[in-house]
């Protein structure tokens, strides 16, 4: 072993150990999964510095001398995951109002509603997400007054105090069942709801000079829903049934200037040339592939391979418990394998897809000038046993330490003697 190979393995050792890395980064030898046409390299070097990518090629290819050397032979390297729909870091104990951010059912406000105020960085949850190799996180606050839920907002799962936060990347919508339970009892008046505050939106702020309500909407929401209304920003609408997803992309046909995106859609197969011809992207959950309601009885395991093989742009996500098992997309991702879908199609909806969707400007790949969200596995991602060795965000190697993985070395070493007796007959 060279003195320099034996200097480089000192240095990534002290490294991980740090939140920043100073000097540039080469990651060696690794099956690259880069998301771009460059497709999988193997045994691939990829050199990163001030948080960027600088460079991906071949063995062989010159690593920079003062580069810290990161041995990522036979294992695979790929960009960070990005969970598309969560609700990891808006709360921290489901059954403890004081730690719930995510809906807020007594409000007089839907639209305005901000869920990156109530974000927690310190969650539990964040670093749980992050040790899995989910480097970014979407997150959703939950329709609880209106159909109306609020903003959304996508974050790094660093659990920084100073997270770098993107606010207002979507509005969430709830149609479908949900949404027609809470827009007074049926779809039509769902459809309705949507359309008469689109209208107050367009009509701010002269429909509001004498008053402070509009047809559906008071002024603070009227005001919140303008860039959506306008184009501006992405609609993310949730929705199940086919003749709900149909109706969405009529609505979208009549309305081409807006961006629109849907999520849950369990039957989306059975629309999805539609679907692909629209634009429309999706995002789903690969696990829900039973009947569970009215509007998921065509719900079926290949719902996501049969979309992707239409045309239709599918990010993977867990629906199922959005608060704390953001990282199981990357189990549902599997299972969308192993029910038809090609292994890189299976990346890319963890990675490219719901970049594309929320307009993550150089996230999802491994490309010169991309964000250095990186991560290195020590086998394949997909698979259910394989676990990060490394995990990068925007170039700084984060700590694989989580409150569990503390609680279970503090008593796995914990001497005999020292452990507290459970029972002791007398």
């Amino acid at each position: 072993m060279s003195m320099r190979h034996i200097a480089s393995l000192i240095a990534v050792a002290a490294s991980l150990a740090l939140p920043v890395l100073a000097a540039p980064v080469a990651i060696v030898g690794g099956n690259v999964w880069t998301g771009t046409s460059e497709g999988t390299i193997p045994s691939g070097i990829v050199v990163i510095d001030k948080g960027r990518v600088v460079s991906v090629s071949k063995a062989g290819s010159p690593v920079p001398m003062e580069a810290t050397v990161i041995d990522a032979s036979g294992k695979w390297v790929s960009p960070g995951f990005i969970s598309a729909f969560s609700r990891t870091g808006i709360v921290e104990v489901d059954a403890e109002d004081a730690t719930d951010d995510t809906s807020a059912s007594g409000s007089d406000y839907s639209v305005a509603l901000d869920a990156a105020d109530g974000f927690n960085p310190d969650s539990t949850a964040v670093a749980v997400t992050r040790v899995e190799g989910v480097t970014r996180i979407v997150v959703a606050p939950e329709a609880s007054s209106n159909l109306f839920a609020g903003q959304g907002f996508v974050a790094d799962t660093s659990g920084d105090v100073d997270t770098e936060i993107l606010r207002k990347a979507f509005l969430l919508i709830s149609l479908g069942d949900h949404g027609a339970a809470l827009a007074g009892g049926s779809r039509p008046a769902a459809w309705a709801q949507f359309r008469a505050a689109l209208d107050d939106a367009g009509a701010y702020p002269a429909r509001y000079f004498t008053s402070n309500d509009g047809t559906a909407l008071g002024r603070v929401d009227a005001e919140a829903l303008g860039p959506a209304a306008r184009g501006e920003q992405l609609i993310l609408i949730e929705a199940h049934k086919a003749s709900d997803l149909n109706a969405i992309m009529d609505f979208a046909a009549a309305n081409p200037d807006l961006k629109i995106a849907i999520v849950g859609a369990d039957e989306g197969w059975r629309v999805a040339p539609r679907l692909a011809r629209s634009g429309i992207p999706v995002i789903v959950d690969a696990f829900s592939n039973l009947p569970a309601s009215f509007e998921q009885l065509g719900a079926t395991a290949e719902n996501a391979s049969r979309m992707m093989e239409a045309g239709v742009t599918v990010a993977i996500s867990h629906l199922g418990d959005s608060s704390h098992q953001a990282r199981l997309a990357i189990q549902v991702a599997g299972n969308a394998v192993a029910n038809g879908m090609s292994h890189d199609d299976a990346m890319k909806a963890l990675t490219t897809a719901p970049a594309a969707i929320f307009g993550l400007q150089g996230l999802g790949v491994i490309g010169p000038g991309a964000r250095a969200d990186i991560v290195v596995w020590d086998g394949d991602p997909l698979e259910i046993t394989s676990n990060p060795d490394v995990v990068i965000i925007d170039g700084d190697v984060q700590s694989l330490k989580t409150r569990q993985t503390e609680l279970r070395d503090r008593y796995l070493k914990l001497d005999e003697h020292n452990r507290p007796l459970a029972y002791v007959k007398p």
